[in-house]
C-alpha cells in the first residue's frame, strides 16, 4: 500500500468532515526529496535486494506501507461480517482458527514500488525498487467464511475496513478498499493470522489481515475489522480517488489491480557505504534473482549485459502468485559494466526498456539497471 498526497478533480472530492484542512502536496516535481516524502520513507521500510536470495522473505526484511500510524490491539477484538449477506457474522480470533485454514505463498508488491524513479517524481512514498516481499500466509479461505454468511444475489462488491484513520487528501477516513464479487470468491484470498508460520506481527497487520494474490498490496487490508458485502461499488477514498493510473490531477483514470511482470536482480559483489556503487572481482560469477507477475506465470527471464540479452535459467515455480528464480553465469571481464534484467509472462506482457510515466507513480516495472566495477 501507498500514501497518495496530490490535488484532486473538485468533482470527484468526497465530503469533508468539519474542520479539516484538504491537502495540497503540489503537482509532481524533479526537485530534490522533500521533508514529507523523507519522513514517510523513515516510517515505511523496504525489502534489502539481497533478501532476493531467500524463497521466503522473513517478516522483518519484507516490504512494509502504513498509511496511518499501526493500530494498538488489545483486549476483545472480533472481526464482523455484515450487508448483503443472509446472516451476520462476529467472529472472535479464536473462533476463526478453528475454521478451515489453507496456507498460500504470495509475492506482494506495493503498487508505487519504484515511484521515486520517475522523472517528475509523484509526491509519495519515495520506493525506488525494493517495495515488496514474499511470504506464507495461513488463515480462513475468505470463500469459505462468505459462503457460511450467505451472499446475496444482488451483491456487487465486499468492503474490508482495517483499524488504522487518518486523514489522506482531506478526507477523515479508516483504510478501505473493495474487490469484486468474483475475485472475492476465489478459492486464494485469504484472511491471514499467520505469516511465515508465525502470528502476525502488529507492523503486518495483527490480529487479522487479508492477502489477495496477484494484486498489488493496496489490495490486502491489514488490521480488519469488517467484511461488508454491498450492491452498490465502493466509492470511498482509498478506491476511487487512490490507487489509480492517471494521466494528470484532472483524469478520473483507471483503478490498479494486479500487479505487473517484473523481474530484480541480486547485486552481484560488494556495495560501496554511501553510493551503493558495486564492485567484484573478474571472474566467474552467478547472476541471480527473481520474477514475478499478477497477470500469468513468468515464462521467460532475460539478463543484459552492456546492451546484449541472454535467456536465464528458470527454477521451477513455487507458486501461482510467488516469485520465481533465475540464474546465470557470468564471466566477468575488468572495467565498467552495466546489468539488467527483463521478465515476460505468459499473457505476453514485458518489462519495460523505459517507465511510462502516470500522475500517482503507479505500476512501475521498467527494468532493474545495475552498474558494476570489475576489478
Amino acid at each position: 500500500m501507498s500514501k497518495l498526497i496530490y490535488r484532486r478533480r473538485p468533482s470527484a472530492r468526497p465530503a469533508l468532515q468539519s474542520g479539516v484542512t484538504p491537502l495540497h502536496s503540489g503537482e509532481p516535481t524533479h526537485g530534490p526529496l522533500t521533508r514529507e516524502e523523507l519522513q514517510l520513507a523513515v516510517r515505511n521500510h523496504s525489502m534489502p535486494l539481497e533478501a532476493l536470495r531467500e524463497d521466503l522473505t522473513p517478516p522483518g526484511l519484507h516490504y512494509v506501507l502504513t498509511h496511518f500510524d499501526i493500530p494498538h490491539v488489545s483486549g476483545a477484538w472480533h472481526l464482523r461480517i455484515g450487508g448483503a449477506v443472509e446472516r451476520a457474522m462476529e467472529l472472535s480470533l479464536a473462533a476463526l482458527k478453528r475454521d478451515p485454514a489453507i496456507s498460500v505463498q504470495v509475492t506482494m508488491e506495493c503498487a508505487g514500488n519504484g515511484r521515486s524513479l520517475l522523472r517528475p517524481r509523484p509526491l509519495s512514498q519515495p520506493w525506488t525498487l525494493e517495495g515488496v516481499g514474499t511470504a506464507v500466509w495461513t488463515g480462513v479461505p475468505l470463500a469459505y467464511l462468505l459462503g457460511q454468511a450467505g451472499v446475496e444475489p444482488e451483491a456487487v462488491e465486499v468492503v474490508f475496513t482495517g483499524l488504522d484513520a487518518g486523514i489522506q487528501g482531506g478526507v477523515r477516513q479508516q483504510y478501505a478498499r473493495s474487490l469484486p464479487i468474483s475475485e472475492a470468491l476465489r478459492a486464494d484470498v485469504v484472511l491471514a493470522y499467520k505469516m511465515n508460520g508465525n502470528e502476525l506481527p502488529p507492523q503486518h497487520g495483527y490480529p487479522l489481515r487479508l492477502v489477495v494474490p496477484g494484486w498489488y498490496g493496496m489490495a490486502s487490508v491489514k488490521w480488519l475489522q469488517s467484511v461488508q458485502v454491498v450492491t452498490t461499488p465502493f466509492t470511498g477514498f482509498q478506491q476511487s480517488v487512490a490507487y489509480r493510473y492517471q494521466h494528470n490531477a484532472d483524469d478520473a483514470g483507471t483503478p490498479v489491480s494486479r500487479i505487473r511482470v517484473r523481474s530484480l536482480m541480486v547485486p552481484p559483489g560488494v556495495p560501496d557505504f554511501y553510493t551503493r556503487r558495486r564492485y567484484l572481482p573478474r571472474g566467474p560469477v552467478m547472476l541471480q534473482g527473481r520474477a514475478w507477475s499478477g497477470e500469468g506465470a513468468v515464462t521467460k527471464v532475460e539478463v543484459g549485459i552492456d546492451g546484449k540479452w541472454a535467456p536465464a535459467q528458470l527454477d521451477k515455480p513455487a507458486g501461482a502468485f510467488a516469485w520465481r528464480g533465475w540464474s546465470l553465469p557470468w564471466v566477468a571481464d575488468p572495467g565498467h559494466h552495466e546489468l539488467a534484467c527483463r521478465a515476460t509472462d505468459a499473457t505476453g506482457a514485458v518489462q519495460p526498456l523505459e517507465q511510462h510515466w502516470n500522475y500517482q507513480g503507479m505500476g512501475n516495472n521498467t527494468v532493474q539497471r545495475v552498474r558494476v566495477i570489475v576489478e
